[in-house]
């Protein structure tokens, strides 16, 4: 997976764990694409293993919007997710 998509991985455990353990029923969390090239069809680097990472700690993806934005290292797509407390 990669030394940077393994460190958002672990980034998105602790906060879907420390929801969790605070008794949210929301989470909400914004996962930003490792691709370079937004435009084309492909696989999302790192977005997958971000997303399974927050479920195993008891949460599911219900909804996602997509955003894109220009910051200093170029053009990138945001993924806002919601994740619902596993009941």
């Amino acid at each position: 997976m990669g030394f940077i998509n393994n460190a958002k991985a672990d980034v998105a455990t602790k906060a879907a764990a420390d929801a969790y353990q605070a008794g949210k029923q929301v989470l909400t969390y914004k996962i930003i694409e490792a691709n370079m090239n937004h435009r084309a069809t492909a696989v999302m680097p790192g977005v997958g293993e971000q997303i399974e990472a927050i479920e195993a700690q008891g949460w599911h993806l219900t909804n996602m919007a997509a955003a894109e934005g220009k910051a200093l290292t170029g053009d990138r797509t945001a993924l806002i997710c919601l994740f619902r407390r596993r009941q």
